[in-house]
Parts: C-alpha cells; sequence; structure tokens
C-alpha cells in the first residue's frame, strides 16, 4: 500500500463503494481509510470501525486479519498523534509495529517508524526522531520500496539543515535537488528540504517558491500538515521580504487549513507565526491575544518548535512592549528549549533577544557577549537574516553603554562599525527591502559625532525605504489582494462546477444515454466558457476529456501570432505533461496544421507510419482525432485526442469531443479578449498611480522646502558671521560689545534654525502617515452595536479635543457574522475624514451613526456630519486611491480607497456618499452574512 494517494485514486475508492455491500467493501475501505487519515481524520476513524467489523465477521486467513488489523492501528495512532495525543499515539502503534515485524511486513513497519519518528519530535527528542526515519529508510530499502526511502530520507535532510546547514546540504544537496524527477509524494518533502535551506540562506524569494511547490504536492497527495507546514513557511519569508500583506494571506491560509482539523501543532504553529507578523506591523494588542491562544492549544506539546517559536515571539513582543525583565525570562526558557533540539537558528535568536533585554537592563557587560555568540551562530549557519537582527542588536548596545571598541573597527565609533556591517549582511539578501529604522539608527549616530551630510543621506535613505515598503506595496497590494480573490473565487466556483460536472460524466456513462451526455456537455460547456483565464480553461478541457474519452493523449495547438505557425500550449500524454513544440502551418503532413487549413475534423482510426508527424517526446498512438477551433469565422487553432488501441473514437466519442472544441474555443476567446482588457485597465491603473503619486512627492517637497529652506539659510549667515568673529579675533582683537552682539545673533539663530527643523520633523511624521493598514480580517459573528461603540471609544479622545461630538443611535439587537476588524477600519476612516475636512478649527461639529435593518439579512449604516461638505468636483474622485484636499495636513488620500475596497468586496455591500453645505452622509448597505472568500493556496523558519 502507498504511504500517499493522489485525489483521483480517493475517487476511485468512493466509486467502488458505492455499489459494495458486506466484507466486499473491504478492498476499498481498506486503503479509502488509510489515505483520509490527513485530509478527513474524523471519517478515517468511522471507517476503520466498520472495517473492524467486516474483519471480525470475514473468513480471511488469520495472517492476512493480523496484517490489516495492525494497519487500521496505524490510522488510528496517526490520527491520536494529529490530534496531540502522543501517549495514546504510542499505545496504539506499539502492538501494531509488532505485527508487522511478526508478519513481515516491512512496508508496516517502515510506516511505523514514520510515526514513531513524528511523535518523538513533537516530544522534542529530535535525535531519537531522526534514528527512527534511518531505521523506516532501512526497512523500505529491504524490499526495493523507492518512495519511501525517498520520503524518510527528505525528512532527514529537512532536520539535518535545522541542526548544520553546511553539513546538510553536502551530505543531502546532490540527493534531492531540483534536477531530479520525484513523484508527487515525495516532491512535499524534498521541496521542503530544499526551501528551509534557501530560508536559512536568507534566499527567501527562492525559499517562497520552493515552498508553493511543497504546499501544491502535499494538497494533492493528502499530507496536509505538511500543507499547513509549508504555507506558514511561506507567509514567514514574505515577512523576511517586508510584503507583510502577502504574510498575512499565506498565515491565514494556513489557519483556515489547519483549524478545521482540531490538530494543536498545525493550529498553534499557525497562530503563532500570525502573531509574529501582526508583531511585525505594530498590532501588539492583536499579537498577544494570538499567542495567548497559541500557547493555550500547544500546552499538550511543550516539546514541539511550535513551542519554541512562542518562546521567542513572547519576548519579542516584550521588547516592543518594554517589558525587559519578561523579554529575557522567554528567551532564557527558548534557549534551553533551543540547547536542548540542538538548532542552531533557535540559539542564535535566543541569545539576540536575551543581549536586548539586558541592553536595557543595564547588565552591558553581559549584553555585548551574548549578541557576539549570536552573530557568531548566525553567520555559522548563513542566516543572513538573523545575522542582521544580531549586528543591529549590538550596535543598540553600543549607542547605549560605553564599552571597549571592537577589534578592526573601521568607522568613527562602534555604532556606526555595526550599523555598517548589518547592511553589508542585508546586501546578500535576495529581494530584500532595508528597513528604514536602519537608515534612521545610522543618521542619528551621524549626527552625533557632527557628520551631518552622511545623517541626512541616511535620512533620505530611510524616507526612500519607508516609501517603497508602505506606500507603493500597499497599494499594490491591496489591488493585487483584491484581483486574488476574484480569481481564487473563480476557481473555487469553477472546481465546484468541475466536481459536479464529473459526478454527471460519471452516471452518463454508467447509464449509456444520450439524454444524459448532452446534459453533461451542457454543464461543462457552461463550466469551461465562465474561465478567464486560459491556464484555467486548458485544465478544466482536460480533465473533462479524460473523464469523457480514452485520451492516452491529449493536446491543444493555438496559433501563433504571426499567423504562420500553431505552438503546443497544453498537452498531456499518459498523466505526464508534455514539452511546448512548434508547428508549420505548411506542414503537409501534419494532422493539427492540416485540420486548420481545411477548417475540417480529421480522423485517423488506424495509425500508419505515413499517417502521423511525431513530435519530439511524445508516443505514437493507434489512433487520433483533430478537430480545429473555430469561432465565428476565425481559426485560433485545434484539439487533438489519441489513444493507444484503434478504432477508439466512435460517433458518440466523436460528438463529444466536437463540442468540447467549441466550448473551449468560446472560452479561450474569451480568456485572450479578458487578458487584453486586463492589460488596459492594469496600463491606465498604473499611469494614474504615477500620476498621483507624482502629486503627492511634489506636496512633499513643496511643503518641506520652506523649513528646510529657512534653516539653511539661518545656517548660512551664521557661519558667516563666525568667520567674520574669527577674523576680529586673529586681527586687531575683540570688543566686549562684538562678542556680546554675537552672542546674540548666534542665540537667535539657534532658535530659528531649531523651529524649522522641527517643523520639517512635524511634516515628516505627517507624510509617514500615508501607509495605513490594518490587517485584522478574522470573521466572526459579532453585535454591531457592541462593535460600533468599541471602535468610537477608541476615537473619543481626538474627537473631544476637537471639541466635536458623536451620537450613536444603533439597536442593540443586530447581530452580523461579518469581519468586526474591517468594518471598524470604514467607521474609523469616516471619523477621521470628518475630523480632517469637515469642520473649520473653532466649528464644534457633530457626527451620528445610524443602523436599520430595512430588509430581511441586511443593514443600513449612515454616517454623518454637520460640516462644509465635500465639493461638487471632488465628489466623483473621493474614492480614488491618493486624493485628498489636505496634502501636508494629515491626508493621506488612502482612507475611503481602502474602506471603498472593503465594503464592496470583502464585507460584500455597497457604499454611497451625498453631500450639501450642510453636511455630508456615508451611507452603507451590508449583507448581515458577508459572502465566502477563499484565501490563496497563495528568516526564522517554521519547521
Amino acid at each position: 500500500m502507498e504511504m500517499f494517494a493522489h485525489d483521483d485514486e480517493l475517487a476511485r475508492w468512493e466509486r467502488a463503494l458505492l455499489s459494495l455491500r458486506g466484507p466486499a467493501r473491504l478492498p476499498a475501505l481498506l486503503p479509502l481509510s488509510w489515505h483520509l487519515r490527513q485530509r478527513d481524520s474524523a471519517r478515517a476513524v468511522l471507517l476503520v470501525q466498520e472495517c473492524l467489523q467486516l474483519l471480525a465477521a470475514s473468513t480471511l486467513p488469520d495472517a492476512h486479519q493480523r496484517q490489516l488489523n495492525a494497519r487500521l492501528q496505524l490510522v488510528q495512532a496517526e490520527t491520536a498523534w494529529l490530534a496531540g495525543n502522543l501517549e495514546a499515539a504510542s499505545e496504539l502503534l506499539n502492538p501494531a509495529y509488532e505485527t508487522f515485524c511478526h508478519l513481515g511486513d516491512h512496508q508496516g513497519c517502515a510506516d511505523a517508524h514514520w510515526l514513531r519518528a513524528w511523535i518523538a519530535i513533537d516530544h522534542g527528542n529530535h535525535q531519537q526522531g531522526g534514528e527512527e526515519l534511518e531505521l523506516m529508510a532501512a526497512a523500505a530499502r529491504s524490499v526495493d520500496d523507492q518512495q519511501r526511502v525517498d520520503i524518510a530520507e527528505a525528512a532527514t535532510a529537512r532536520w539535518a539543515v535545522m541542526h548544520d546547514l553546511t553539513s546538510a546540504e553536502r551530505r543531502w544537496g546532490e540527493r534531492f535537488s531540483t534536477s531530479h524527477d520525484y513523484p508527487t509524494a515525495v516532491l512535499a518533502g524534498v521541496y521542503d528540504f530544499i526551501g528551509l535551506a534557501a530560508s536559512q540562506h536568507s534566499n527567501n524569494g527562492a525559499a517562497v517558491r520552493y515552498y508553493i511547490r511543497a504546499y501544491e504536492a502535499a494538497l494533492e497527495t493528502g499530507q496536509i500538515r505538511v500543507a499547513v507546514t509549508a504555507a506558514i513557511n511561506i507567509g514567514l519569508n514574505f515577512t523576511c521580504l517586508n510584503d507583510h500583506h502577502a504574510a498575512l494571506e499565506w498565515m491565514q491560509s494556513a489557519l483556515d487549513l489547519a483549524r478545521p482539523t482540531g490538530w494543536p501543532r498545525s493550529i498553534g504553529a499557525a497562530l503563532v507565526h500570525t502573531a509574529e507578523t501582526m508583531r511585525r506591523v505594530g498590532r501588539l494588542d492583536a499579537a498577544e491575544e494570538l499567542l495567548r491562544e497559541a500557547l493555550q492549544v500547544l500546552t499538550p506539546l511543550p516539546g514541539a518548535r511550535s513551542y519554541a517559536h512562542a518562546l521567542s515571539y513572547l519576548g519579542d513582543l516584550a521588547l516592543d512592549q518594554e517589558d525587559y525583565a519578561t523579554a529575557l525570562e522567554a528567551f532564557e526558557r527558548m534557549q534551553a528549549r533551543a540547547d536542548a533540539m540542538q538548532q542552531a537558528d533557535f540559539q542564535s535568536i535566543a541569545r539576540r533577544g536575551q543581549a536586548h533585554a539586558l541592553c536595557f537592563l543595564d547588565r552591558p557587560i553581559e549584553a555585548r557577549s551574548i549578541a557576539l555568540r549570536a552573530v557568531a551562530l548566525a553567520a555559522e549557519q548563513t542566516n543572513l537574516y538573523n545575522h542582521v537582527a544580531a549586528l543591529r542588536v549590538l550596535a543598540l548596545i553600543h549607542e547605549r553603554h560605553a564599552l571597549p571598541a571592537p577589534a578592526g573597527m573601521t568607522e568613527p565609533n562602534a555604532t556606526l562599525h555595526y550599523l555598517h556591517l548589518a547592511l553589508q549582511v542585508a546586501a546578500g539578501i535576495e529581494g530584500y527591502t532595508l528597513p528604514g529604522d536602519l537608515h534612521d539608527a545610522l543618521g542619528r549616530e551621524y549626527a552625533n559625532i557632527g557628520d551631518y551630510a552622511q545623517a541626512y543621506a541616511s535620512a533620505q535613505a530611510a524616507a526612500a525605504a519607508r516609501q517603497k515598503t508602505h506606500s507603493q506595496e500597499a497599494t499594490n497590494r491591496a489591488i493585487a489582494m483584491q484581483v486574488h480573490h476574484q480569481t481564487e473565487q473563480a476557481r473555487a466556483e469553477g472546481l465546484h462546477h468541475r466536481e459536479l460536472a464529473a459526478s454527471e460524466a460519471r452516471r452518463a456513462e454508467l447509464l449509456q444515454q444520450t439524454s444524459d451526455t448532452l446534459e453533461r456537455l451542457s454543464a461543462i460547456g457552461q463550466e469551461i466558457t465562465t474561465h478567464l483565464n486560459a491556464g484555467a480553461v486548458y485544465a478544466a478541457l482536460n480533465r473533462h476529456v479524460q473523464a469523457l474519452l480514452p485520451a492516452n493523449t491529449y493536446a491543444i495547438y493555438l496559433v501563433n501570432r504571426d499567423g504562420n505557425d500553431i505552438s503546443r500550449v497544453f498537452g498531456m500524454e499518459n498523466g505526464r505533461q508534455l514539452a511546448g513544440n512548434t508547428i508549420s502551418l505548411q506542414h503537409p503532413r501534419a494532422n493539427a496544421a492540416r485540420c486548420l487549413r481545411e477548417r475540417r475534423e480529421i480522423y485517423i482510426p488506424n495509425v500508419g507510419p505515413e499517417d502521423i508527424v511525431l513530435a519530439p517526446g511524445t508516443q505514437l498512438m493507434a489512433s487520433a482525432l483533430y478537430v480545429p477551433l473555430i469561432v465565428g469565422e476565425r481559426t485560433l487553432g485545434a484539439m487533438t485526442v489519441q489513444a493507444q488501441h484503434a478504432d477508439a473514437f466512435g460517433a458518440r466519442e466523436r460528438l463529444m469531443f466536437r463540442t468540447l472544441c467549441a466550448y473551449g474555443a468560446i472560452a479561450l476567446d474569451n480568456a485572450e479578449a479578458y487578458r487584453q482588457l486586463k492589460d488596459a485597465q492594469t496600463q491606465l491603473v498604473s499611469q494614474e498611480k504615477l500620476a498621483a503619486l507624482g502629486a503627492l512627492m511634489a506636496g512633499v517637497a513643496h511643503e518641506l522646502n520652506t523649513p528646510i529652506g529657512n534653516s539653511l539659510l539661518i545656517a548660512s549667515t551664521l557661519a558667516q558671521k563666525t568667520e567674520e568673529l574669527a577674523s576680529r579675533l586673529d586681527g586687531p582683537g575683540l570688543r566686549r560689545s562684538e562678542l556680546a552682539s554675537y552672542m546674540s545673533d548666534a542665540r537667535t539663530a539657534h532658535e530659528l534654525v531649531m523651529r524649522g527643523l522641527t517643523s520639517a520633523a512635524d511634516l515628516v511624521n505627517s507624510f509617514k502617515q500615508v501607509a495605513v493598514d490594518r490587517t485584522t480580517e478574522q470573521r466572526r459573528s459579532f453585535n454591531l452595536h457592541q462593535v460600533s461603540h468599541e471602535v468610537i471609544a477608541t476615537m473619543m479622545n481626538r474627537v473631544r479635543a476637537a471639541n466635536h461630538r458623536i451620537e450613536l443611535e444603533l439597536p442593540d439587537n443586530i447581530l452580523m457574522d461579518s469581519y468586526p476588524g474591517p468594518y471598524g477600519q470604514v467607521i474609523a476612516n469616516f471619523i477621521n475624514n470628518a475630523l480632517l475636512h469637515a469642520f473649520g478649527r473653532e466649528q464644534g461639529g457633530l457626527m451620528r451613526l445610524r443602523a436599520q435593518t430595512p430588509a430581511a439579512e441586511r443593514v443600513l449604516i449612515t454616517f454623518s456630519d454637520n460640516g462644509s461638505g465635500i465639493a461638487a468636483e471632488n465628489m466623483s474622485r473621493i474614492f480614488d486611491p491618493f486624493f485628498t484636499t489636505k496634502l501636508g495636513q494629515g491626508g493621506s488620500g488612502l482612507g475611503l480607497s481602502i474602506s471603498y475596497n472593503i465594503v464592496t468586496s470583502l464585507l460584500g455591500g455597497q457604499i454611497s456618499v451625498e453631500s450639501s453645505p450642510a453636511g455630508t452622509c456615508f451611507t452603507l448597505d451590508l449583507p448581515l452574512t458577508a459572502p465566502q472568500h477563499v484565501q490563496a493556496t497563495t528568516t526564522q523558519i517554521y519547521t
């Protein structure tokens, strides 16, 4: 029995069960329960119970019954392990293992060793886990089961990376590389190993690509725990690249995959790493809430790596909250776990955190010693991300405390020395955006030593980094997430339609009735033509061709832009994807080209050597069918289906394939038109975005020019007076009155320069508010009155300080199943907008928030103010990104744009606005139950 199976194999067993009764169900029940153990653990356990009852009443030989019982015990043991019941899992596993050994079932022994390894790892005993994996490989090798050998050794290689990256790559790098072909079940582990190694090298961009492949392979073969791990690691690598939006998307995907399972390690790990991403974007309260939940979930697994991660993130959170004693305790506990597991990444992180805390606890000697050890550990592992973090802590220690200079220092002081080392290391991280605060630290230190030119250059670099990280990426990600959500929703609907259509196809095939066949083809046509992506059309056509026809080879050819050739854009042969190839339309013997030239179907029931041109890498088939793809008078390409036996395609099969070709032609034509439309839209959006960004930067430059220019003028005047004073000192002498006059002028200049630079600093702080981001998108049931009251309560200090009022008229019985975080962001944006735009400085304004339920399952929410209203010429632009009438006065131009996207996409509602000189009113028409949304399917490394 294979260790992992594809989804289509499970579908075959499910279909077989429908017509089976009694003991005849066992041959399908047993593999189905085994391969559902992670896909659907609860159902797997139920099927195990049915199997045990059937076995008890069966007449199978005793040895065979014992072997099957042991396999069923293994299913029960794995579901117990996944549920966090490690002791119960071991109790179920041990007798099964003994039975396998007694019967000489080496595959069963290998699977038992695999489960023992993971139980040991979750206990924190990684040495025993490694030994069990070696025993698994040996058992599998004894029966030439190469797939199990590969799975065991890929897992061994993965854990070796955590212990010693250099040795692991030397030992396993050639054994597992991207140039080798592996079964899908093995690919999940192989790309997990390769992705982890890339992450440890801080090659985060490559790591994301590898982990996505691991994620897809794991889902396809039912390795759900591996898929959750891969999704988390994708998010972590995006976090390391400062793309927190993408990180949270993948973290949410991991949570969505883990929560239905109830597995504490997977759920806890997803919560822990989501909390860390929340901490990095400044959402400390949300991070603390998630960590509390994670630690509670992980209570049964104190030896797991996830528990150590939670300690690490608790320490980082305490540092952000300036609770240094708590941070020190958390990192010391983490070091104990890291040393026990002998994993260098944790050892470096734990020491870096301790050094940071000790620095602020005024224990600089200990802090420096521990920080140097953290740097050394990160350098040994070539973990550039941890290396940068440790160097920055060293810089901080020297900034706060007077300590001896390090050996080989080339900068003016130790702080600058370590900051520049951090910059050098960070430059080696592919795709990494240097954080603005690193440049700020350099600027501060240069200013402290009087090197204002370098300080100014660092300040410019910091501003550029923040603008890149926040302004551009936040806007791009907001648009990308919206498109991504729409694409994933369409993909989910398409998958649902495909499953329904496949069910209908099986029914039609069994009944052999023409009416069912026509109905099936109609459903398929509807599904295929709903896709607006060529790749999705190819996949849907392939799925239905394989289900309906004897198709050993299936390919799609499309006419190239020059109209002289056709190229194979999709092809499958016996489950293997075919590479692309190009054929001249004038080729005399190429049937795909000939059917296009002649605009007719070509069917060859018995293929001879002269009847077909064999494309490179393909096999000669016995029968072949070619049909042109025609829309109106235009020929798009051709589709071909071929079989290994002669006369494979009768009249009925040709009719079905002809119909699929007609639907495919329409769908591909629509997809191409949609692609051209999206390209045009993207170009327009990019042009408008660049124009808005240019206007914003012009405003920034204008606002900053006055205070900085004045300060420069005063400084140059003071420099001139200083030179005059120096010349008098060196010449005839200096009178007391002249010195007094100079001191008075210097004092006045000092005050003016400080006033100008303070004004410039305030303006910079205002501009930093452009990238406002609220990332909480957790769905739950909530009371509208309560959530609205909580949001407004957080804003009341600003409202009262400005001498304004807010009135609430919300029924206390409106319950919503939606997203309270994004809804709160919309209301907060309305309040901020009113405070900034609606009221004059001396005007005491009134804002009102009301709600009613005029129709079933909907709520109407209005937010109004009695301010000055919105100018008529601005009404059409208020929801545009970056549009604001308060540039340089606190307006980001993003608040209403973000609100519009939240309301119309995430909340599934509509937003409208009315305005007059007497005030403005925003109206939200929302469903009480928000629509379902599908997440993406898409260094500190989660393992």
